[in-house]
């Protein structure tokens, strides 16, 4: 019996996968936050162009099988992105980078609910465009993002990185 209970812990830990995360919660000081931001714009960029896809293939004339097969891959592919989106948000800004403030320092205070408030919006607005295929969620989600990135980082951090591109 023994054995058996070795060998079925053996095999769980070997062939069964393990869905990795994009950070952890370990405190290793390993963050790249202009890595984050720059991922989620791409997530942005795919989800506009997976919402373009989907409109161009619902207005087809003929609507074949391929026609289908391609809008759920279109849909599915919009919806992930968006589950990036809110990954990145919950899992690595607010669980790990945005730290709470003591309302005693009503500066530090006032920026760090700004960061919530835009982080909340991007999760709201991620969830929007997997419930639709209007373009106005992702403007309002390159929007937000703009916003938060110069919160975040701050105008200094903002203008010097413009003048590096």
């Amino acid at each position: 019996m023994k054995k058996f209970i070795i060998f079925v812990w053996f095999a769980l830990v070997v062939f069964v996968p393990v869905k990795s995360f994009a950070h952890c919660e370990v405190p290793c000081g390993i963050y790249d936050d202009e890595m984050r931001i720059h991922m989620i714009k791409e997530d942005i960029l795919t989800i506009e162009k997976s919402i373009n896809a989907i409109n161009e293939l619902s207005n087809a004339k003929e609507k074949t099988p391929l026609v289908y097969n391609q809008l759920v891959r279109w849909i599915d592919n919009k919806d992930e992105h968006a589950r990036k989106i809110q990954h990145v948000v919950w899992q690595y800004f607010l669980t790990q980078r945005v730290k709470p403030v003591d309302k005693s320092d009503s500066k530090k205070y006032k920026t760090y609910l700004k960061k919530l408030e835009l982080l909340h919006k991007l999760s709201f607005y991620a969830m929007k465009v997997k419930q639709s295929t209007d373009l106005k969620y992702v403007d309002k989600l390159r929007e937000i993002l703009d916003e938060f990135e110069e919160v975040y980082f701050g105008k200094e951090h903002m203008h010097k990185h413009e003048h590096e591109h």
